[in-house]
């Protein structure tokens, strides 16, 4: 299970710039990413799915309350003066453990679509990344008051709620733990990367959450990370009608 916090809402409105609420944001982006991951197999549950006002601390304690294994919270960053700073930046507690290598593939993923990496940094003082029990990151996807985020945010909308989808799903593949058990499908094993690069931004393009391992010096290509079979098996029956050997994985 996994929990979902978009920041703000009812009476609080986060940073707004022109007209433009950060709620409002958050809110879309939370239920976008949510979408992508339930229809890989995660169980999701969301702090607030309308426009409603929690603190920090009931937004911790639905999270603990929940028994979900990841806390993750959507927000977009402001800036003292508008168009003063751009980027993508990734908050968490601090820098160790599968929170961090999640942090790390949510900030590369946002890259490659153009944002600038501003990184992963520690903030132990925020509520939300200190009274959260599981492994807590707090996504700012870009700032508020810059139009160059701006653009680029409503630009690649989808592409945005994918690629922070399929980083998370790529980060729970790469778990160490013996369950739950994992079913990814698998597009290709390439031994260049440029050919595995190839084939992930096409898949990405035409929106399945792609992401890549190296695994014995091979750069594989997998899509989704799913804990029932059948979820695996409609996944490669939608990859193979597209055109694409598959065959399905576990982990």
């Amino acid at each position: 299970m996994r929990k979902l916090q978009s920041a703000h809402g009812g009476t609080d409105p986060g940073a707004v710039y022109n007209g433009r609420n950060e709620k409002d944001d958050n809110l879309a982006l939370a239920q976008a990413v949510g979408k992508i991951l339930e229809d890989n197999g995660v169980d999701v549950v969301y702090t607030r799915t309308e426009d409603i006002y929690q603190t920090p601390f009931e937004k911790a304690r639905i999270a603990n309350q929940s028994g979900a294994d990841y806390f993750i919270s959507f927000h977009r960053n402001s800036s003292p003066e508008d168009n003063q700073y751009q980027g993508v930046e990734v908050l968490v507690y601090d820098k160790s453990g599968i929170k961090y290598q999640m942090a790390q593939n949510i900030v590369g993923a946002l890259g490659e679509l153009g944002f600038r990496e501003i990184g992963v940094k520690e903030r132990p003082g925020l509520v939300v990344l200190r009274r959260t029990r599981m492994p807590a990151l707090l996504i700012e996807t870009g700032f508020i008051n810059s139009d160059a985020d701006n653009a680029l945010y409503d630009e690649k909308k989808d592409e945005i709620a994918q690629a922070i989808a399929g980083a998370i799903l790529g980060t729970l593949s790469e778990e160490t733990i013996e369950a739950p058990l994992y079913y990814r499908v698998q597009t290709g094993a390439f031994r260049n990367r440029e050919n595995a690069d190839r084939m992930l931004y096409q898949l990405t393009d035409q929106g399945y959450p792609a992401f890549l391992l190296n695994e014995n010096d091979l750069y594989k290509v997998q899509v989704g990370a799913f804990q029932q079979i059948g979820n695996a098996i409609n996944m490669e029956q939608r990859l193979r009608d597209a055109g694409y050997s598959t065959v399905i994985v576990t982990k």
